[in-house]
């Protein structure tokens, strides 16, 4: 008896995908939300990513800032910017300055907030004295603590000094040894308050349960705070410190008011050496290249900070 054997199927040809047409692009805009941040990406492109590349492309040149010169150098701006002592020692000066403002800082911050959270008195007048200063614009700051450390008479803090029959005069913003310390005092005064208001807002999300759990074992109140609050702080700490870092490196508004970089340049910092020597000095790719070095660092700062931050989540992950 024979059998046939029935014929294979014929393969299946796979079909090419049909063409995009300009409905379906526009739905699959609209259902992944692109269309929506477009307007957002047109700006940041516009006014950050090509002001960037721009400026790379600046730094390799010995542009002027009349744009009569713009020839080709290479690396040649980087490498006299590295070996000029002028951008080392604003560097430093920078550097000085980030050191002596964000401990205080942050510090401030942490004591303003806890005063804050458990004054029940006036608590809304706490809060306000200690934030207002930070909506100040910088220059009426840098004016009224110009009046309160003006080196003569008329200066308040002279003043007062004389009145408490102490020595007075005192070169706030003329000796080298005191007008950096006169910047800090100020910027500690001008933006402490944006600290406390992070850390205020962290006070309050910190279940109570925990403080009355905390009580009821007997613990004080200095072991509920190094236990509880300080550990519970742990990521908003983290936060204002490197907030706090980028900020104080981008120091100048005040020091160009108060200080103008001087007494012999020992409060210049290097964000107003690269304005002097793009705008003054008219080397617009030799400040480009300061000002991509000072960037490098900037990224170095962030980065060990993320790389800390996640080695402490990874050790203590609660």
């Amino acid at each position: 008896m024979s059998t046939t054997t029935p014929a294979a199927a014929p393969p299946r040809v796979s079909q090419p995908p049909a063409p995009a047409t300009a409905r379906t692009v526009r739905r699959h805009w609209l259902e992944h939300g692109l269309v929506f941040t477009l307007p957002f990406l047109v700006v940041y492109a516009l006014f950050l990513v090509w002001p960037l590349l721009w400026g790379v492309k600046m730094s390799l040149t010995n542009e002027d800032i009349a744009g009569t010169h713009s020839d080709y150098v290479g690396l040649d701006n980087y490498a006299d910017a590295l070996s000029d002592p002028d951008v080392w020692s604003s560097l430093w000066n920078t550097i000085w300055f980030t050191v002596l403002s964000t401990v205080p800082l942050v510090v401030m911050g942490l004591v303003f907030a806890l005063l804050a959270h458990h004054l029940r008195f006036v608590s809304w007048l706490w809060r306000l004295s200690w934030f207002t200063p930070f909506v100040l614009p910088s220059g009426v700051v840098c004016l009224l603590w110009l009046w309160v450390i003006y080196p003569s008479d008329f200066g308040f803090a002279d003043q007062l000094l004389d009145f408490l029959g102490l020595h007075p005069g005192i070169g706030w913003l003329t000796d080298t040894r005191y007008a950096m310390l006169s910047v800090v005092l100020t910027t500690v005064w001008w933006t402490v308050g944006f600290n406390f208001l992070l850390y205020l807002a962290a006070l309050q999300a910190i279940p109570q349960h925990l403080y009355e759990a905390a009580e009821l074992d007997g613990a004080g109140a200095w072991h509920r705070f190094r236990s509880i609050t300080l550990p519970m702080l742990n990521r908003t700490t983290g936060v204002v410190v490197v907030l706090q870092l980028l900020a104080s490196l981008k120091i100048f508004d005040q020091v160009y008011i108060m200080t103008g970089g001087g007494p012999d340049d020992s409060t210049r910092p290097i964000l107003q050496y690269v304005y002097q020597t793009g705008f003054t000095g008219y080397r617009v790719g030799y400040a480009s290249a300061i000002s991509y070095i000072f960037f490098a660092l900037i990224v170095i700062v962030s980065l060990i900070h993320l790389r800390l931050t996640r080695r402490s989540r990874e050790e203590n992950p609660a």
